[in-house]
């Protein structure tokens, strides 16, 4: 009598359960920006809840909670309730940079990767009166000389993005801090260093007035935007490398829930009207599921412990 009594039990609680998985989402969803309003992750985040809603009829708000280097944000959605009510704009830099250096209260494996939508592309361009125009130029310089290679802050996402790639083009360079992409782009103009990390946009804008030079895209093939600027892979050199822009939760969601969640981040991302609009902010639209967008990030931390080991940046804030 008790087994039976026990078994109706688990089948009602399982029952209940299920009930309640599909009638997700029952109340708003609300996704923790851990930076700033009006940045390129806030804004990003902002054309994902439109296109929720109306794909959806259902209600996703949207959180500023910025603060130490967006590890503040991400660390309230890794510890939030597994309900799956309260998500995080999965970014680089607060899920696989800053657990590295410490500091953070949360590990890279406390993160539920939801999916993948969007990736912010690099380049490398060439400064005003740099002593180099071009790849090759640019290697033979940095074979005898560490060339100055601003980035928008220290032990972030562009300065390990530049030292990786020195690593694998077996060349030294000379990381250059600034207080963000803007200081560093008017060093860059004023010819105050030899090259810098920077957006398709920034360089678009810069190359077609002559201020920055294009060197090359670290992207495994060529972009639309520069089809004349060649990739490292091209040139013999295993390296590709992009910010990225995804949603991501607190581990322990029920299977219901999770599933749930990533199909619908799948037909946001498939939505053509969400892509043209975050196309035309200059956002390169790509969709990886759950499990891609994990492998995705667990190899760039992967890339950024052997930057940060060799920096002697490691734990530095433990």
């Amino acid at each position: 009598m008790i087994k039976k009594t026990l078994i109706g039990a688990a089948l009602a609680t399982a029952t209940a359960g299920a009930a309640v998985a599909a009638d997700f989402p029952a109340r708003p969803i609300q996704v923790v920006v851990p930076y700033s309003a009006g940045g390129s992750t806030d804004l990003s985040v902002r054309v994902v809840a439109d296109a929720f809603e109306r794909l959806f009829d259902g209600q996703m708000v949207v959180r500023n909670q910025p603060g130490g280097g967006g590890g503040i944000g991400s660390s309230a959605a890794v510890h939030a309730r597994p309900d799956g009510y309260t998500l995080a704009a999965g970014a680089q830099g607060p899920l696989a940079i800053l657990p590295l250096i410490g500091g953070t209260d949360y590990q890279f494996d406390d993160v539920e990767f939801i999916g993948l939508f969007a990736r912010s592309l690099q380049l490398l361009v060439a400064c005003a009166d740099a002593p180099f125009s071009d790849y090759d130029g640019f290697i033979e310089y940095a074979k005898t000389k560490a060339p100055q290679i601003g980035n928008s802050g220290a032990g972030g996402a562009n300065q390990i993005s530049a030292e990786a790639f020195a690593d694998a083009a077996g060349i030294s360079i000379e990381s250059v801090p600034f207080n963000g992409s803007s200081e560093a782009r008017t060093a860059c103009i004023g010819g105050h260093i030899d090259a810098m990390v920077a957006s398709p946009a920034e360089a678009k804008a810069a190359s077609e007035s002559g201020q920055m030079t294009p060197l090359f895209v670290m992207e495994d093939a060529r972009i639309d935007l520069f089809p004349d600027t060649p990739t490292a892979v091209e040139k013999g050199v295993d390296f590709t490398w992009s910010s990225w822009k995804g949603l991501v939760g607190p581990k322990g969601m029920d299977a219901e829930t999770l599933a749930w969640l990533r199909d619908a981040i799948k037909q946001v991302a498939n939505d053509e009207e969400f892509k043209k609009t975050l196309t035309d902010m200059g956002e390169f639209v790509t969709f990886e599921d759950g499990e891609a967008f994990e492998a995705r990030a667990r190899k760039d931390m992967e890339t950024t412990h052997d930057v940060l080991e060799k920096l002697d940046m490691l734990g530095m804030n433990n």
